[in-house]
């Protein structure tokens, strides 16, 4: 007699392929290699090399929002040693804000617009795309390079554990410090309480023109926000002028904060040429992973900009 096997359920089958990705991203992000990051002074510059490996557990990567392994990177910046503040901000977009001083780099803005339109670009923390990031906001590019969109946790916990103070988390490409996302109560007064920076910018009142996604602003987008002097402790740079613990004496620095912008998204200073992106957008540079889906809901990418890479017009 000739007896029939069982069937697995497709509940199941489902269940079992879920726990064996679970199983292979956890695997993958368990064997990365050593972190790698050397910070040194080189005439007038702070150089950092590093390999972009994270000094803290990063989140299961490949995710259902963000396929890519992280990978090591071969990073070579320099920012000056003596940073000064340019005579207006200086817009960027679609490369590096800075690194962090455990060699990942801050990289706010997502590769994602609306309708291929470079004036409307998906905001990574607007709720209208998910990116698959990590409780430290971070995610992976398709050449393996680990991120930063917002406060990197997994860094701060391990500088500071569990206490509320400030810490310097990076270097931005111009060369003023990085911390976040405490800072002085009072600005030039190292013994007042520290505090959670505020930023300064608002989602804007009313809806889109025409020409535009429509509806009405909701920080979808990043052109939905806008600066509002004084709403905050920050200026339109998310930065400040203040004692910290490596700058006693005082010093232009930015913060990074839980609110838009997250991570500047202008600098205060002038850019070292060493951050510019590198290779075709969303490709080997710096921008975020494609997806299959391109540009967000209904979007598609744009062509890079003209000119230098890494210094196209500014993004609002």
């Amino acid at each position: 007699m000739r007896l029939s096997r069982p069937h697995a359920s497709p509940a199941l089958l489902l269940r079992a392929g879920c726990t064996i990705l679970v199983t292979a991203c956890l695997a993958a992000s368990s064997q990365l290699p050593p972190n790698e990051v050397k910070i040194s002074e080189d005439g007038e510059y702070r150089r950092i090399q590093a390999n972009g490996i994270p000094d803290h557990t990063p989140g299961q990567f490949p995710n259902r929002h963000n396929p890519n392994v992280i990978g090591p990177q071969s990073y070579d910046y320099k920012v000056p040693l003596h940073p000064k503040l340019a005579e207006k901000p200086v817009p960027y977009r679609m490369q590096p804000f800075g690194i962090g001083v455990n060699g990942v780099v801050f990289d706010p803005f997502a590769a994602e617009w609306w309708q291929g339109n470079p004036a409307w670009q998906y905001e990574p923390h607007g709720g209208a795309i998910d990116l698959g990031l990590d409780s430290s906001n971070a995610h992976v590019q398709p050449n393996g390079a680990y991120h930063y969109h917002g406060i990197p946790n997994g860094l701060i916990e391990k500088l500071a554990g569990d206490q509320k103070k400030m810490v310097l988390v990076g270097w931005a490409a111009d060369g003023f410090p990085i911390y976040g996302p405490y800072a002085h109560s009072e600005a030039m007064n190292a013994d007042s309480p520290v505090k959670k920076m505020a930023p300064s910018y608002a989602v804007k009142q009313g809806t889109r023109p025409a020409g535009s996604p429509g509806g009405k602003y909701d920080g979808a987008f990043v052109q939905d926000y806008e600066y509002v002097e004084g709403k905050g402790d920050l200026d339109a740079s998310n930065g400040r002028h203040g004692v910290t613990p490596e700058f006693p004496q005082g010093t232009y620095y930015y913060v990074l904060t839980d609110a838009y912008p997250y991570v500047p998204r202008q600098f205060a200073g002038t850019p070292d040429g060493s951050f510019a992106r590198r290779g075709p957008p969303g490709g080997g540079g710096f921008g975020p992973p494609g997806r299959g889906r391109r540009g967000g809901p209904g979007g598609m990418r744009p062509p890079g900009p003209p000119g230098p890479p890494g210094f196209g017009p500014p993004p609002f």
